[in-house]
């Protein structure tokens, strides 16, 4: 069966590629089908993929893939908040003007070709590649709609950015994608400022400027520069330019590609004085150079990653979905660390920050992905450029370039998507604020996830016993509602109750509403949920054991203040409860391989690492972010089918002390820190290793 898994995973991979649809199969159909492959292909062995899982992974069950359509833990909608009054920088971010047909580009691709194209084909590569990227509330915009540009300027206002940068694209005289552009200058009701990045490569097919298979190229001379120079002075005189000391500012994307760099920007300078524009400011990118600009005649430079840094490679960790992948995979978050920490140059520079990087939609089984970017992870990068980076630079200098606001198609995106929707945005917004102090923690919060309603009184009582200032927030079903709120009521309570599907257990309810805590600022939870183990005789006695330990009056309101006094204590387990990784391990090998690969974690230690059976414990928020800024999807969780091992709940409940540990922080018993004796030498009750 697993061959047959694999074989149809492969073929159907390379049908989705191909552009076909694949529709749904009746059962009988089904079972057919597979009859006829397994006597046709009884013998095939699928291609071993280059990642962590080797010539192993045919062997283990096959993760269900990230839906790219659907919101993830995490996603933000739209919401109107007041900024700062005054700005503490001006945040700049890159444009590209691509997403609208032009004559070339129906040439070059095939009629109707945009950008849009590009971002709709890419497949994930590998588990937790989420491909395609697809936009939200701004839609599959047609550049040529001068609405789009309204919004879209509306919005990033709206959220704290200060100015685009458009690309523009002049080869000797023809300009390509300048149509928006100069919609954009025509229309003075859009209040919004700007200012151009010549992108002075040559065009190629391989997207990526270099000199194999030219579609137009670039023939720089001391005339070309005098006629770009005249062709884009309307962009300098606009009152809408971005301006630096009263100059209006103008890139170029890589200086070294002209003859002679300092002698192009003194006949811009030149002709921009004799021609009414005045002084200019000029500024280059480093996307691929680091000179000091002032060495080349110009003004400033401009960072640009994920350019000008090398992380470590992650390609050797991944569990491949294309067996022929031959992308490379980095660490976003070494790469937001690294460039956050550099310190700023002698001469003039504007730092530069990027929210995520993945060519995957550009080079089809080829592409550079950056993992583990995020959206808080994007925050603190911004959040430490603006109040430390820049922090000595005079307020007129303070400027910061985001790339992008729009490069669909290499995953560098600020505007909403389904899958995480205003998140960035939002992100963006909080990191113009002042850096929020973290105090310590003034109460505690309980999640429970109730399914069997007369344990949830028995939970509420208990919760009334302990007397702490409890945050009492409980998930349920639809179905379910009235019964929890009669609960609530009865026990003389103040609760949240939140609806979710019956699906992922207690797990994916305790993440959604663990995401939304801590947005809000919550530090301490206490999980518990219904416990029944009906498959179990025995399974009373595991829920009030572990309870017990957890919330017992003479222990909650000491376990809530060990959180208090240790900002480095992350969770609390109950003791005994506290089991060798390799307890049914057979089951979820794979899964929890998966999942720490695509949270970011090293493989995990199966002779020495731990988790906490029974998934109720103390957890400080904080420690499980890495967790959390992996914004899985809903549907990377199993079906309910009543299995008792195996699934992605099962899975989360074994890396979640992993999580903690990696986050910095310290799992202890509840024994531990209340310094009860308790020898845990025997094996365990509730379950059997296997």
């Amino acid at each position: 069966m697993t061959v047959l898994k694999d074989r149809l995973r492969h073929t159907l991979y390379q049908v989705l590629r191909a552009g076909f649809r694949v529709l749904p199969l009746s059962d009988g159909q089904r079972d057919r089908l597979r009859g006829r492959f397994m006597d046709r292909h009884a013998d095939w062995v699928p291609p071993p993929p280059r990642g962590r899982a080797g010539t192993a992974a045919g062997s283990q069950p096959y993760r269900p893939l990230q839906r790219a359509d659907e919101p993830a833990i995490g996603h933000v909608p739209y919401r109107s908040e007041p900024l700062p009054e005054t700005l503490p920088a001006t945040l700049v971010a890159f444009y590209l003007p691509q997403f609208h047909p032009i004559a070339q580009n129906d040439a070059w691709w095939g009629k109707g070709f945009t950008e849009w194209r590009n971002v709709t084909r890419a497949l994930p590569q590998f588990e937790g590649h989420v491909q395609p990227r697809l936009p939200a509330d701004l839609g599959f915009y047609d550049l040529r709609n001068p609405q789009v540009m309204r919004d879209q300027a509306a919005l990033a206002r709206e959220y704290g950015i200060g100015a685009f940068c458009f690309y523009y694209y002049w080869f000797s005289g023809t300009t390509l994608l300048e149509t928006p552009l100069r919609q954009w200058l025509a229309d003075d009701s859009i209040d919004f400022p700007f200012c151009l990045c010549w992108a002075n490569e040559n065009w190629a097919r391989r997207w990526d400027g270099r000199s194999e298979d030219i579609l137009i190229g670039q023939q720089h001379s001391a005339e070309d520069d005098i006629a770009f120079i005249a062709h884009i002075a309307d962009y300098l005189r606009d009152r809408r330019a971005l301006k630096v000391d009263g100059k209006p500012m103008l890139l170029v994307y890589r200086p070294h590609l002209l003859p002679d760099a300092r002698a192009t920007g003194e006949r811009w300078r030149t002709w921009c004085r004799d021609n009414g524009v005045g002084e200019i400011h000029l500024a280059y990118v480093q996307g691929f150079e680091r000179p000091d600009p002032r060495e080349i005649g110009f003004d400033a430079a401009v960072e640009f990653p994920p350019n000008m840094s090398n992380p470590r490679s992650l390609t050797a960790d991944q569990y491949l979905i294309n067996p022929a992948f031959e992308g490379d995979v980095r660490d976003w978050r070494e790469l937001a660390a690294e460039i956050a920490a550099r310190p700023l140059p002698e001469y003039p520079l504007y730092p530069g920050v990027n929210p995520g990087w993945d060519n995957e939609a550009r080079r089809s089984g080829r592409g550079r992905v950056y993992l583990h970017a995020s959206p808080r992870g994007y925050r603190d990068w911004l959040s430490t450029t603006i109040h430390q980076r820049l922090a000595p630079v005079p307020a007129s200098k303070k400027l910061v370039f985001i790339n992008a606001w729009n490069e669909w198609a290499e995953g560098a995106v600020l505007e909403p998507d389904v899958r995480l929707g205003h998140a960035y945005l939002d992100a963006t917004r909080q990191a113009l604020r002042a850096p929020v102090v973290v105090a310590a923690p003034v109460r505690p919060c309980v999640v429970i996830h109730a399914w069997y309603l007369d344990i949830l009184a028995e939970l509420l009582a208990d919760l009334q016993r302990a007397a702490l200032p409890w945050r009492v927030i409980i998930t349920t079903t639809a179905d379910k509602h009235d019964g929890v709120a009669k609960a609530v009521a009865q026990a003389g309570l103040t609760a949240q109750i939140e609806v979710f599907p019956n699906h992922g257990r207690d797990i994916l309810p305790f993440l959604h509403v663990a995401e939304r805590l801590y947005q809000e600022g919550e530090q301490v939870v206490l999980k518990l949920h219904t416990k029944r183990s009906t498959h179990r005789q025995d399974g009373e006695e595991w829920r009030r054991e572990l309870t017990g330990r957890l919330m017992d009056a003479d222990r909650a309101p000491r376990l809530f203040e060990a959180f208090v006094a240790d900002p480095d204590l992350g969770l609390i387990a109950p003791e005994g409860h506290v089991q060798p990784l390799d307890y049914y391990w057979g089951a979820n090998e794979r899964n929890v391989g998966a999942l720490l690969s695509q949270i970011g974690l090293p493989a995990a230690d199966v002779s020495n690492d731990t988790f906490v059976a029974g998934s109720m414990f103390w957890v400080r928020l904080s420690a499980l972010r890495p967790l959390l800024d992996t914004h899985l999807a809903p549907s990377s969780f199993d079906l309910e089918a009543g299995q008792v091992d195996g699934t992605q709940a099962h899975a989360l409940e074994r890396v979640i002390s992993l999580v903690v540990g990696y986050a910095g922080a310290r799992t202890q018993t509840a024994a531990e820190v209340l310094g009860l004796p308790f020898e845990d030498g025997q094996p365990y009750q509730y379950a059997r290793k296997g």
